[in-house]
Formats: C-alpha cells, sequence, structure tokens
C-alpha cells in the first residue's frame, strides 16, 4: 500500500467519468456532426488512465506529465466533439469537462510542490503553473459557450475572439499605437518621472511633505470618469489629453510609495551614515535610495496597470478615429461584441507583458533584498 497515495482530485475524476455514462452520449441526437464511440472512448480512457496514475508514488515529473497528458488531450477532444454542434450538449459532455478539469488542478498541485535545483527550472514552473490555469479558463469558457449555445451578442466563444483578432491585426494595431504606444507610454514616464522628483523634494523639504501627500490622497479618490472629459477640454481629443489622465493617475502613487520608501532605511543605517559625515545627498543615494527600491518598482507595477485603464477610459470621451477605447465604444454600439472582446484582450496582454517587464527589471535591481532573493529560494 505504499506505492499508493491518495488524490482526491483523481477520485473526483473516475466517479465523474462513471456519472457521465448513464448520461451518454455526449451531444444530442439532432446532432450535425456527433461524436463517435471511439472518441468517446478514447476520452474516458484518458481520464480514467491519469486518474489512476495519480493514486501512484511515481516521480514527480512524470506524475504532472501524465496528468498534462490526460487532461489537455481529453479536453481538446471534447471541444473537438463541440466545434459545428453549439448548442448540442448533453450533461456527459460537462461532466467529462470537470473530471478533466480535476486532472488538471491535480497536475497543478503536482508541479506547485516540485522545486528545481537551476534557475531555469524554477522560471520554467513559475511560467507553466499559470499557464495551465490560463488554459483552463479558456477551455470551459469554450465549452459552456459552445456547449449550451450561449448567444455571441452575450459570449462569444474564445476561439471566435482568436479569429476575430487574427482578421483584424491592422485595425488592432493602430489602435495599439494610438493608445498604448502613444498615450500610455508618454503618460507613464512623465507621470512616474514627475512623481518621483517631487517625491525627492517633499522629502527634502517638510512643508512639502505635510502639504502634498493629504492633497495626494484627496486627488486619487477623484472618479476618472470626471477627470476624463475635463482633458479632453483642455488638451484636444488626440493623444495628449488621454496622455494628462495617465499622468494624473500614476503621480501620486509613485509619490506615496516613494516618500515611504524613503523612510525605510533603519535609524541604525542612518547615523552610520552620519559617522561617516555623509551629506544629504551621499545618504539619499548611497542608502535611501536602494532601502527605497521596492516601494519604487510597487508603485511603477501598479502605475503600468492604471496608465492602461486610465487611457482606455479618457477614449470613451473623444478620440480621433482609432484608439482602444473608441473601439470598443464604437464596437459594442455595434453588438460586434467579438471584436469588444479582442480589444480587451490585446489590452490585458498589453497590460501583463507590461507589468511582467516592470517586475523583471525589478529583479535585476534589486536582485540584493531578502524579498527577492527569498522568492527565488
Amino acid at each position: 500500500m505504499r506505492s499508493f497515495h491518495f488524490s482526491w482530485q483523481g477520485m473526483l475524476a473516475i466517479l465523474f467519468c462513471l456519472l457521465a455514462i448513464p448520461a451518454l452520449p455526449l451531444l444530442a441526437a439532432d446532432a450535425a456532426a456527433p461524436v463517435s464511440s471511439g472518441t468517446t472512448f478514447v476520452i474516458f480512457i484518458l481520464i480514467v488512465a491519469a486518474a489512476a496514475l495519480s493514486f501512484m508514488r511515481l516521480s514527480a515529473d512524470l506524475s504532472a506529465a501524465t496528468l498534462f497528458f490526460g487532461a489537455h488531450a481529453a479536453g481538446w477532444l471534447l471541444i473537438a466533439g463541440i466545434s459545428g454542434n453549439e448548442g448540442k450538449a448533453q450533461a456527459s459532455f460537462f461532466i467529462l469537462i470537470a473530471a478533466a478539469w480535476l486532472l488538471a488542478w491535480r497536475c497543478v498541485s503536482v508541479l506547485s510542490s516540485m522545486r528545481s535545483h537551476s534557475t531555469a527550472g524554477n522560471y520554467t514552473l513559475r511560467l507553466l503553473i499559470p499557464a495551465i490555469f490560463g488554459i483552463w479558463i479558456l477551455i470551459i469558457w469554450e465549452a459552456v459557450t459552445r456547449g449550451a449555445g450561449v448567444s455571441l451578442v452575450l459570449l462569444p466563444p474564445p476561439s471566435a475572439i482568436g479569429a476575430r483578432i487574427a482578421n483584424s491585426i491592422p485595425t488592432l494595431w493602430i489602435d495599439v499605437r494610438q493608445t498604448i504606444l502613444t498615450a500610455v507610454l508618454i503618460g507613464y514616464i512623465i507621470g512616474c518621472a514627475s512623481g518621483f522628483v517631487v517625491a525627492i523634494l517633499a522629502d527634502r523639504f517638510a512643508f512639502l511633505r505635510r502639504g502634498l501627500l493629504p492633497i495626494g490622497n484627496f486627488v486619487s479618490a477623484l472618479p476618472i470618469i470626471g477627470v476624463a472629459p475635463i482633458m479632453v477640454m483642455w488638451f484636444g481629443f488626440d493623444w495628449q489629453s488621454k496622455a494628462a489622465v495617465v499622468v494624473i493617475m500614476t503621480f501620486f502613487p509613485m509619490l506615496v510609495n516613494t516618500v515611504t520608501g524613503l523612510a525605510a532605511a533603519g535609524n541604525m543605517e542612518r547615523d552610520l551614515m552620519r559617522t561617516y559625515a555623509s551629506s544629504y545627498w551621499q545618504t539619499l543615494f548611497k542608502l535611501r535610495l536602494p532601502a527605497a527600491a521596492p516601494f519604487i518598482f510597487n508603485a511603477l507595477k501598479i502605475n503600468s496597470t492604471l496608465a492602461m485603464i486610465g487611457a482606455i477610459v479618457a477614449e470613451f470621451f473623444g478620440t480621433p478615429m482609432s484608439g482602444m477605447g473608441f473601439r470598443i465604444s464604437t464596437e459594442n454600439g455595434r453588438l460586434n461584441l467579438d471584436m469588444v472582446w479582442a480589444e480587451i484582450a490585446v489590452a490585458a496582454i498589453a497590460g501583463s507583458v507590461f507589468y511582467g517587464i516592470v517586475a523583471i527589471i525589478e529583479r535585476m535591481v534589486t536582485f540584493w533584498h531578502p524579498s527577492i532573493r527569498g522568492g527565488q529560494a
């Protein structure tokens, strides 16, 4: 018995397979292209075999690989079977999707318990685990929308959104260039840089710190839908008004985090700098700014998402004939929901890449910090 161990995900997956048998077939009798009995049998074998192997004390690598293959192969066969048969899925189809998802859950649990002895292996695990999560969100989304025949107006499946992205690359590129490469980047750089400089001044002069921080909290509470139309009236309909909104949204997070970070250096370290007769600026650059680096990068990461939100929302209140917010507003009025979701997907991907770049730079710059070293262990 020592060669076996309990896996509740595997147990539930097998139980779901047993529940799916009396509910067969997978599709309604009037389906245009019913799933063959051979394909159905293969799906059952994949799920049951992977679940049974999850009870055995295999190596973590082999166990994860088996679960990964069984879950995703079964999921792919089920999704392929529903293609062209929208709205014809029976209860057994959804039960088997749930069983395959349980195997993916077990796979992620095994991967989470693994520890690699190489840096490349650790990075692979960090990417693979959220990738499996994301893939199964898409699989379940696809299965529910196609299997239940959900209207494209209510919620298009990921495959329709992907097809729209592939067919609308020139339009999407124009919108990305107008929104992200112009308004977001320029506003982000100006807002973060000015917030950092003002934070240094506020740290140097107490009256600025006492006066600006309460105002910063006040401005941070202003609703963007109230600020955006004012910026459009002041700076026009082009990217300048969107960049102004981004500056307002990114300035005060950087200010508050930098001021907080500059106060993070301990009294003992400051006393040591005084014994070396260090000036204010020497102490700032050699002690206090390095100590504040995690706070500064925290503000940069927060602002990377705030900048995207601010620019897109600002485009709802006036913009040239391009831009992600403009396209979302226009296509929503035309009920072209697949294009709306395509813009949302591109914005989410761009925001995640932006955040990831800042996080990578943070690890390179603050490699010495305990929080970074602890995360790499």
